[in-house]
């Protein structure tokens, strides 16, 4: 294969490269150089130097977001923490002014686009210990999030995805079919394919209305969630898109969702939904299907990431879990 046909998944050091030859773009400290910290969707790189400066890059995955798309994530970023709803991290401008910044071609690199954030402060929680109080915490955030979509005056162009049923079980799905997810033999391809029915058949019926349906975060993990001095933040927007706003405590619980804590979580979660907005019993006996849609949705992940570090630790048993959750849902639900 000819480097310039390397994935992104592939390519750590020619990306590093590009994030250090990158720097003089944002008006960082000369001496400051990019260390990688995660390589996902997108490579994201920590700015340091030995003197305390830090902040964080974010390298973008080709062909995922539109330069548009990218600044409308950070437009509402900048509108939420202006409305005190949530903190957000900050982009920092670039040398000319703009938010998105782009760099390349150098040898298999091509041409990215790039956004540099204030460091944010704080520890993820501590999963080993009782997790309420952070998932009441993310309930909380999700509601005034989700009052701020509905009210917010969206800029025109705006342009964020869908993760609608669409974009995980189309023919055009965001992140593949779930089929080629790993491990999926004859019986668990049925039982799933019979939970993709129940579910759509579901959420066609709970409809998209506005008060269920808007612009939210989709990715809302406790990886997601930093806390300093007892103030909760939220990071890593890159997801932001339309769908339904009881998706978000869906993704809360991903790689999580055989856990015997997602009840306890589930409750923790809507408590704190509940302190801000109002979410009818009728609504919430329909987290099972989110629960369900998300699950599935990143089985398509994991196949087609597969040289995502994540996905590859979580590749072996994934696919037969799944379809002893979509077992379980179907007798609940289907």
């Amino acid at each position: 294969m000819a480097r310039a046909d390397l994935s992104h998944d592939a390519l750590p050091d020619g990306l590093t490269a590009l994030a250090n030859r990158s720097l003089g773009l944002w008006p960082v400290p000369p001496d400051a150089s990019a260390r990688p910290i995660n390589v996902s969707e997108n490579a994201t790189y920590v700015v340091e130097n030995d003197t305390g400066y830090r902040s964080v890059l974010r390298v973008h995955r080709e062909g995922y977001h539109t330069e548009r798309a990218i600044e409308c994530e950070l437009l509402w970023m900048e509108a939420l923490n202006a409305d005190r709803c949530v903190a957000a991290p900050r982009a920092i401008p670039g040398r000319d002014g703009g938010a998105v910044q782009s760099a390349g071609p150098s040898g298999p690199v091509n041409r990215r686009f790039m956004v540099m954030f204030e460091f944010v402060e704080g520890e993820h929680p501590d999963e080993s210990r009782d997790l309420a109080a952070p998932f009441e915490d993310l309930g909380e955030m999700a509601a005034r999030a989700h009052d701020h979509a509905i009210a917010w005056t969206k800029p025109r162009p705006f342009e964020r995805p869908a993760w609608d049923l669409d974009a995980v079980f189309g023919p055009s799905a965001t992140w593949g079919d779930w089929r080629d997810g790993p491990n999926i033999d004859a019986p668990a391809k049925a039982v799933l394919e019979r939970a993709e029915a129940a579910v759509t058949k579901r959420l066609e019926a709970f409809g998209t209305p506005a008060r269920r349906y808007g612009l939210i975060h989709a990715d809302m993990r406790l990886a997601n969630l930093l806390i300093d001095g007892g103030a909760p933040r939220l990071i890593d927007f890159d997801d932001c898109g339309f769908g339904w706003f009881l998706y978000d405590f869906a993704t809360g619980v991903s790689f999580l969702e055989d856990s015997p804590d997602v009840p306890a979580l589930r409750h923790a979660w809507t408590t704190g939904y509940r302190k801000v907005r109002s979410l009818p019993d009728e609504e919430e006996r329909e987290i099972d299907s989110f629960v369900m849609l998300r699950r599935m949705a990143l089985l398509a992940w994991i196949g087609s990431h597969i040289d995502v570090p994540e996905a590859r630790a979580r590749a072996a048993d994934f696919g037969r879990v799944s379809a002893e959750l979509g077992e379980a849902y179907l007798t609940r639900m289907g």
